[in-house]
């Protein structure tokens, strides 16, 4: 494959195809693993993780990135093949989160600034020699009373705009992703409330990708949908969340960008899909819009898995499934029916 930054990004945002989210922390998967009964060790870590990267159905023809955790960049199978090789040879492109998770912003309670730009060129080169071509940032952003403040907003997206001009200069494609939250203790507002955020965060980070000279080609746009807070009362419909979330797009992000590759954020699995799909099915797009979900692609597969081998073949059929689903709302022909076909 072509190491052009360009053609990395194409390669992901590869038609029905999109991204595994697998770069669970160990305190993230932990939670993952008490919810099915599994002790949090590095060998359930791996296994649970070859399990995915060994379903052929899913992997081959529905996956074209996978997002790793620092451990798993580094593991090898039982077999002794690098988890990474298990990725290229489903033709997928091995990517790592880089960020360092996001601290609370002094000055300013209940806001986060995503930490990990020192050392970060260094991280990256060796990242680079460990398979990776792309490399993921997450900016939080909440929205709550007096929230977000400006600071946070401009403070979050430069360090993504930081991110991304060293990922490019690596030969990494940039996977720039400003969450604007839907779910935990302040997400009580409603749809507008998001629009008017989002709006307001991208706008504010293609500022700042603008000012570092990011190459918009060789970068991909992994934003939240806009939709309505968890604790709203009133919850918008998978059509308005579409049409919203689409008109916001296309008042911000420039033509130009590599793709977009939308987080789930809390929505559950079948939401997320339809919405995906009702996007798709508009029309009239000038990116590819896909999906790069964690918990939405693998809640399935986690629960029939259950740390278990003879569970394998159950919890790839139910990975292949959603894989399936959501390759399908990449290309706006997903429907309710096929999921119980």
């Amino acid at each position: 494959m072509s190491e052009n930054l360009e053609d990395i990004a194409a390669a992901m945002m590869a038609t029905g195809q999109g991204i595994l989210a697998a770069d669970e922390s160990t305190g993230t998967i932990k939670k993952r693993f008490d919810q099915i009964g599994v002790e949090n060790t590095e060998d359930n870590r791996r296994d649970y993780r070859e399990m995915l990267f060994r379903a052929e159905d899913a992997m081959n023809e529905r996956i074209s990135g996978v997002i790793l955790y620092d451990e798993t960049i580094r593991q090898k199978a039982k077999d002794g093949t690098p988890l990474v090789d298990l990725i290229k040879a489903a033709g997928a492109v091995p990517g790592i989160k880089v960020d360092k998770g996001a601290k609370p912003l002094a000055g300013f309670d209940d806001e986060k600034i995503t930490e990990g730009l020192d050392g970060l060129r260094e991280r990256l080169a060796e990242y680079y020699d460990l398979g990776a071509r792309f490399a993921k940032w997450r900016a939080v952003i909440t929205i709550g009373e007096a929230m977000p403040s400006s600071n946070c907003i401009s403070s979050n997206a430069n360090a993504l705009a930081r991110y991304a001009a060293l990922c490019q200069e690596a030969g990494i494609v940039p996977i720039v992703e400003p969450e604007v939250l839907m779910d935990g203790a302040f997400s009580s507002h409603d749809i507008e409330t998001c629009y008017e955020v989002t709006e307001w965060t991208l706008n504010t980070v293609f500022g700042e990708l603008y000012q570092a000279g990011i190459l918009l080609e060789g970068m991909i746009l992994k934003p939240n949908m806009v939709i309505a807070g968890q604790k709203c009362p009133d919850q918008a419909s998978a059509e308005e969340v579409a049409e919203m979330t689409v008109r916001c797009l296309k008042s911000t992000i420039p033509a130009a960008v590599g793709g977009i590759a939308f987080l789930s954020g809390g929505q559950s699995d079948v939401q997320a899909t339809e919405n995906l799909s009702l996007m798709n099915a508009m029309g009239n797009l000038p990116w590819t819009l896909t999906f790069s979900y964690g918990r939405a692609l693998q809640q399935a597969a986690l629960k029939a898995w259950s740390g278990k081998d003879e569970n394998w073949a159950a919890a790839q059929a139910a990975f292949a499934h959603r894989a399936r689903m959501n390759g399908m709302a990449s290309t706006g022909t997903w429907s309710k029916d096929l999921e119980t076909a």
